[in-house]
């Protein structure tokens, strides 16, 4: 009997506490669903952040509260592990409000969902090399890097946009010369010669590119274009001259 008394009366306190929360959300203004939508973002319940925000914007769409509810939602779904609805969440800040002052934090939050965004359930449990996924968020993430970089020099999440574009730029570069070695390997000669063309022109500073002229040299012989092999030589001794003795077996 005591313990049902107990049960009931934790029930009812449940309850209770549950009550008294949908009543005062059902009456708070503007300003207190921000202060507990951040409060339960602060303990990381990401999911009532979200509902918080989103009661936010549904009750009072006008108004720096629900500009600002916006973009803290979009990082609650970025943390909620749903970069999608976190992408969609940002792009309808970035078009209702073009002219916010805190637009170079939304660039750089699309930049990281990009940068930190995963692969299928398989790549979480047994993770490739980052240049070995699907390029297309790294070029994204790039992008949304660099429109920060460029429009908001001074923001302060620009040094931590640049550190995260050098890391793209070797990055994206070791995936074309990785695509190209596959050609390579397969005897596909002129597409390897072509993607390795390509890998020069567009990712200059890497260390791709070092791969890329050998490559290039190693596809020429193999399409019986010996003068373009030995000029690529010659360009490859001029600037990688410890780079210049290397066999055609690429791994």
């Amino acid at each position: 009997m005591l313990t049902l008394l107990v049960f009931s009366l934790s029930a009812c306190s449940l309850f209770s506490q549950k009550k008294s929360r949908a009543d005062l959300n059902s009456t708070a203004s503007a300003e207190q669903l921000l202060r507990i939508a951040r409060n339960s973002l602060k303990h990381a319940d990401f999911e009532e952040a979200i509902k918080q925000y989103e009661t936010l914007e549904a009750r009072y769409p006008l108004g720096r509260y629900a500009q600002q509810a916006l973009l803290e939602q979009a990082y609650a779904y970025y943390k909620f592990d749903e970069p999608d609805t976190a992408l969609d969440t940002i792009d309808r800040y970035m078009r209702l409000y073009p002219r916010s002052p805190k637009m170079d934090y939304a660039l750089y939050l699309r930049g990281l969902i990009n940068f930190t965004r995963g692969g299928s359930i398989i790549d979480k449990v047994f993770p490739r090399n980052f240049s070995d996924l699907d390029n297309v968020r790294q070029k994204e993430a790039f992008h949304d890097f660099s429109q920060l970089v460029t429009r908001h020099p001074g923001s302060p999440y620009a040094a931590d946009a640049k550190k995260r574009l050098h890391f793209l730029k070797n990055s994206l570069g070791a995936n074309e010369i990785n695509i190209a070695k596959y050609y390579y390997k397969r005897g596909a000669y002129l597409a390897a010669f072509n993607r390795a063309e390509y890998t020069i022109q567009h990712h200059q500073g890497t260390p791709a590119v070092i791969e890329a002229l050998q490559l290039k040299i190693c596809a020429a012989n193999k399409l019986g274009k010996k003068d373009l092999a030995n000029d690529t030589l010659r360009v490859l001794k001029l600037n990688f001259p410890t780079k210049s003795k290397f066999n055609c077996d690429f791994k």
